[in-house]
């Protein structure tokens, strides 16, 4: 079994369903296959947690009496219907059970790999911000003129992020630095306000961007905002209106940058 081959069944390996044979074929490709194996492992924790933080809810007594109390007013011909009828309705039932299930889980797993993603992505952009604090690797480029700062990050990426210096409205720009977020190579723009420092990192927009609301890391606080066809996430120690009102400046006036 090859991995194109196994890609089609690590889902339903991992739901119980599929056949011993097939079963133990993908378990020999698992073995030697770290990329499939890795799918499997996702996949089972994702379960896991649909199963753990997912609020399951049961029907209470009054919703089952009232349920109960409408099926005994119906007329009993409503109540029996012909053989053939019976058949149809459940197999109609059990289509649209299925299928409602099938959207319910969807949903639901949906939303739970965008908040995790929003989580990986507000833990990983503070262990940037804290590995570059304390290896005193803030600024590669040090300089608050923008147009020094602009050309040094543009040659460097393949992408050119707007650069402002805001020290009219409190946020001095003391330089920038490459770094990694979310496996991509950012900008980042190193802001002072007052005594504290803030990283802002800058990545183009993407057509379906990460949800991440104002969230506390480890004593760090971390805000995102889009704008200018990019998306920025400041993370530092000054309270998060601080941190929201950067990234509106940011995001509104670059568009003449």
């Amino acid at each position: 079994m090859n991995c194109h081959e196994a890609s089609t069944l690590v889902a339903a390996h991992a739901d119980g369903e599929i056949d011993r044979l097939r079963g133990q074929a993908l378990e020999r490709h698992l073995q030697g296959c770290t990329e499939c194996t890795a799918k499997r492992e996702s996949i089972v924790a994702l379960r896991r947690r649909l199963r753990d933080e997912v609020p399951y809810h049961r029907a209470s007594p009054a919703l089952r009496e009232r349920v109960l109390a409408q099926l005994e007013s119906l007329p009993a011909r409503e109540l029996a219907p012909p053989r053939s009828a019976r058949r149809w309705r459940w197999l109609a039932a059990g289509a649209l059970a299925g299928s409602a299930a099938t959207l319910c889980v969807w949903l639901i797993g949906s939303a739970v790999i965008g908040w995790q993603a929003g989580e990986d992505l507000a833990v990983e952009a503070t262990t940037a911000h804290v590995r570059a604090t304390l290896g005193n690797h803030l600024v590669e480029v040090a300089s608050s003129d923008q147009h020094t700062v602009k050309p040094w990050l543009s040659a460097r990426l393949d992408f050119s992020p707007p650069v402002r210096d805001l020290a009219s409205q409190g946020f001095t720009l003391t330089g920038a630095r490459l770094d990694y977020l979310d496996r991509q190579h950012v900008a980042v723009l190193v802001y002072r306000y007052r005594e504290h420092v803030i990283d802002v990192f800058v990545r183009p927009e993407s057509p379906r961007p990460v949800a991440l609301a104002p969230r506390s890391v480890r004593g760090f606080n971390v805000t995102r905002a889009s704008g200018a066809g990019m998306e920025w996430v400041a993370v530092s120690d000054v309270n998060p209106g601080v941190q929201k009102e950067l990234l509106a400046l940011l995001a509104r006036e670059t568009a003449s940058n």
